[in-house]
């Protein structure tokens, strides 16, 4: 329904960031991590994700897309709902994030409060799991990594940002002309990002 909404910050509060777009002022829920990069009083750009269900009408929002694929990544997960996925990507970067799932980093989850060691361990079997489907499927074919490259951090990389939903053609894109062996490996993924949310 919304893709984005874009105004002049007028309120922040611990996980809420509330944008006045026009005169209606649109209260979005958010991260410590987009709240950290919005001022009151300056313009401001969320990109958002609307939660409907029977009681709820909630509208969430990010300072970028990345952040808003890891949120809806990890609300696919069973029993990770809004607050649990806002909790986590309070504690971690979506890159953190797709680190701890390829390495199965249950600590670097479970320092979000309110998130325990099951759903930390359900977080990185279920997006591994995805992550492994579609390599069966050959929707994520690491062929597009040079061979040389393979086993290397490119195709680690590729794999973390792969967890973060993107496609194969996107992350291909994004890596081209990295220095993928000089760069540590959470770099190279935070670095691929940025080319990709441009």
């Amino acid at each position: 329904m919304f893709y984005y909404v874009d105004g002049i910050v007028a309120h922040i509060e611990p996980y809420l960031a509330v944008i006045d777009c026009n005169g209606v002022g649109y209260a979005c829920k958010t991260t410590n991590t987009t709240l950290g990069q919005l001022k009151k009083g300056e313009r401001g750009r969320l990109y958002t994700y609307l939660n409907v269900g029977e009681d709820v009408f909630d509208l969430y929002g990010f300072a970028t897309q990345g952040e808003l694929g890891s949120f809806k990544q990890l609300l696919a997960v069973s029993g990770v709902g809004p607050k649990a996925a806002l909790s986590i990507l309070s504690s971690v970067t979506p890159e953190g994030l797709a680190m701890a799932v390829i390495t199965g980093d249950e600590k670097s989850l479970t320092a979000a409060p309110g998130v325990g060691k099951k759903i930390a361990q359900r977080i990185i079997l279920e997006l591994k799991d995805k992550l492994a489907k579609e390599q069966q499927a050959g929707d994520f074919i690491p062929s597009a990594i040079p061979a040389a490259a393979s086993g290397s951090k490119s195709v680690e990389a590729a794999q973390a940002l792969a967890v973060l939903g993107y496609s194969q053609s996107d992350i291909s894109a994004a890596l081209k002309g990295l220095d993928a062996e000089s760069l540590p490996l959470e770099e190279l993924v935070r670095q691929a990002l940025r080319r990709m949310v441009k």
